[in-house]
């Protein structure tokens, strides 16, 4: 049952929408508040290349061991003043529920130790895998993959785990067709119909076990969706101005998670989180120049303007010059934090957060669409609408807007094939169904077998 929608915003004014400034402070862990003046790294990491199985897990073990008494070696070194350590299930831990909570409970182990040799503050986010989307069309409320994961929840919670996210999968196996076929409807098909139906049920049930088991429930992430956008761009494979826009439809089906008890910090991979924060007030980890280890993209400034946590997105545990790829990205988020901490210290920041928005905004219109400005236009045209697809629709026509008049304005500049897109994108979004079940009948004939309509509680294609 949804909690409660959002009909307004947290945060209207783009000036107030400020890294390390979060309405609504979360408070995890050992004393870590995020959001309440300060930005905290993020720290994520993953292991090297190689097989996960019974016959390699004592290694597997010794790579997490290792990584913890680096972060309470390195946080110490470096003076860091809160720390938020996440942890990144592979499938194969969620798929063997015990596995996931025993890597829990090493790197609960080293946040203890540290607190008590030296004081750190820091929490332990647990990110279990979304394992449902094993077979296609996926079946999402029931079967093996579902109660692993509920498994997962659980005994991850009492191994020592202080918040839970996921990048959940509902609606992929449609928007997955629709990018690569250029589909804008199938896309807002699966972003606005499909995914806040599985988002829904899905965080009724996390935040359930959360609330029995005194676990934070973090948020969601629509990475699978518009940061496959953002890298499909990236290959030119797909255009610049639709990725945008499909990072701009996404948040609403992050949003459900919200609505659903989800208190934040929001995930790191969910670039959509200042669109979030503006909407909930709830404090957001953001990714960008520091996540170079894991992708690329346009938005490496852009992203940092609204951040509470800054992170690395995931590094795996290999052999620098330095020292281990974990441990250096910590010590580049510590350095990129102090600065942000300074920054609010002298009262400086909006001149900081001016610089990492101008050094970004009008270089993509993946960019454009994440500037302070820009993100309070989309969040207000989201809480305006109270259907989840018409919420999406209103997002990506925003997004489409605040595009144009850039392009009209001599701001952005785009190539003579994304202009093309722009204006086949404003056909579509023009031609989007008005009535939710006309349009849910006209795209379940058109993705028919590409998704069961039970996992969804589509009654009405039964």
């Amino acid at each position: 049952m949804r909690n409660h929608r959002y009909r307004s915003l947290a945060i209207s004014n783009p000036d107030e929408l400020i890294f390390g400034r979060a309405p609504k402070p979360v408070t995890a862990g050992f004393g870590l508040t995020m959001g309440a003046g300060e930005v905290y790294p993020e720290i994520n990491f993953t292991l090297p290349t190689m097989s996960v199985d019974e016959q390699t897990w004592g290694e597997v073990e010794a790579h997490y061991e290792e990584i913890g008494s680096m972060i309470e070696s390195t946080s110490k070194r470096l003076g860091v003043p809160g720390l938020l350590v996440e942890f990144e299930l592979l499938p194969q831990m969620t798929e063997h529920p015990e596995w996931g909570a025993e890597i829990t409970s090493i790197l609960h182990r080293h946040l203890v130790q540290a607190h008590e040799d030296y004081g750190l503050k820091s929490a332990l986010r647990v990110t279990i895998t979304d394992i449902r989307d094993n077979v296609r069309p996926p079946i999402l409320r029931s079967g093996r993959p579902w109660e692993q994961m509920l498994r997962s929840l659980e005994l991850c919670a009492e191994a020592g785990a202080d918040i839970f996210s996921i990048e959940s999968v509902g609606g992929k196996e449609v928007n997955d067709k629709a990018m690569l076929d250029g589909d804008l409807q199938g896309v807002i098909f699966a972003l606005g119909v499909l995914a806040p139906r599985d988002v829904a049920f899905l965080w009724d049930n996390i935040t359930r076990i959360c609330t029995a088991k005194r676990v934070i429930p973090g948020g969601d992430s629509a990475c699978g969706f518009a940061n496959t956008a953002m890298q499909l761009a990236g290959q030119r494979m797909l255009p610049e101005v639709f990725a945008a826009i499909v990072r701009a439809a996404s948040a609403v089906r992050s949003l459900v998670a919200f609505e659903h008890a989800a208190v934040g910090p929001s995930k790191d991979c969910a670039y959509e989180g200042p669109i979030l924060k503006a909407i909930t007030g709830c404090p957001i980890s953001m990714e960008g120049k520091s996540a170079t280890c894991a992708h690329f993209s346009p938005i490496g400034n852009i992203s940092a303007a609204m951040c509470d946590l800054w992170s690395n997105e995931s590094v795996q545990n290999i052999r620098l010059l330095s020292g281990s790829a974990p441990e250096a990205y910590l010590e580049l988020l510590a350095y990129d934090c102090r600065l942000f901490n300074q920054a609010l210290k002298t009262g400086d920041e909006r001149t900081l957060q001016r610089h990492l928005v101008d050094s970004d905004a009008y270089t993509s219109p993946q960019a454009l669409v994440l500037t302070p400005e820009s993100t309070i236009r989309i969040a207000g045209a989201i809480v305006s609408s109270e259907n989840d697809y018409v919420r999406t629709a209103e997002a990506a026509r925003a997004s489409w807007k605040i595009i144009n008049e850039a392009v009209g304005g001599g701001q952005l500049g785009l190539s003579t094939a994304e202009r093309r897109w722009m204006e086949r994108m404003r056909q579509e979004l023009d031609g989007l169904r008005d009535d939710e079940r006309s349009f849910i009948a006209l795209m379940s004939e058109k993705y028919n077998g590409l998704f069961l309509p039970e996992s969804y509680g589509l009654s009405e294609l039964g």
